[in-house]
């Protein structure tokens, strides 16, 4: 059998082309050229209620953290309220991400306040990241994602 290698391979130190195949491995492209990804199950705590849905949205992007309404940076996913919400994010890329939930109890869509912007449902973050003033920083709730199944509990909180 022979091994037919283009002469420009040849020429390079073995060093070099070791390194090169490591440094393409570490970046997360696999021999088959796809990407790692995990898969990121989610487990919801403190619900009040069974009303409505849960809006759920995992994100890269620092800028549209926790609107999450870039659809090249981030998914989305709906699911019933329930006392006991679990839902997964399936096939996520490699990458640094944050989660922001929603406890949308009368299912319209967005995030209904009360006087003075005080938010009058549920909302919850990856991290359990606190919320003071505001939603929390992206990377307070950031986690990274390498491959391997993920699991996050996030707590809904509630203001009034």
């Amino acid at each position: 059998m022979r091994l037919d290698i283009p002469a420009n391979v040849l020429r390079l130190p073995f060093a070099a082309v070791l390194a090169g195949g490591i440094a393409m491995l570490a970046g997360g492209a696999m021999a088959n050229g796809t990407v790692p990804s995990s898969n990121i199950t989610v487990t919801v705590t403190n619900m009040r209620s069974t009303e409505g849905v849960v809006r759920a949205c995992i994100t890269t992007d620092p800028h549209k953290f926790p609107k999450c309404d870039d659809k090249a940076t981030s998914m989305n996913m709906v699911t019933p309220a329930d006392h006991n919400v679990k839902f997964t994010f399936k096939n996520v890329p490699t990458g640094r991400y944050a989660i922001a939930l929603l406890h949308d109890e009368n299912n319209n869509g967005k995030a209904d306040r009360a006087l003075f912007m005080m938010p009058t449902e549920g909302f919850g973050f990856s991290c359990d990241a606190k919320v003071r003033m505001g939603p929390p920083k992206f990377e307070a709730a950031a986690f990274d994602v390498a491959g391997k199944p993920i699991t996050q509990t996030i707590k809904m909180r509630y203001m009034l």
